[in-house]
């Protein structure tokens, strides 16, 4: 299906994305202290209201 060639270029590309998308994270964690405060509120609602869906729609099979 894939050669190795083409496995050996998956892993390195996926190695590096992971490399430079933590190192910009580092980078911009002062900023996102600062603008993102709270947003972790959002996150959790948004789980909540999934899980109801999933909830009502278990519950009315």
């Amino acid at each position: 299906m894939f050669s190795s060639g083409q496995w050996t270029f998956g892993i390195l590309f996926f190695i590096a994305f992971v490399i430079i998308i933590a190192y910009t994270y580092r980078k911009d964690l002062k900023l996102h202290r600062k603008y993102y405060t709270g947003t972790v509120w959002v996150l959790i609602a948004f789980i909540a209201f999934i899980a109801f869906i999933a909830a009502i729609k278990f519950i009315f099979m």
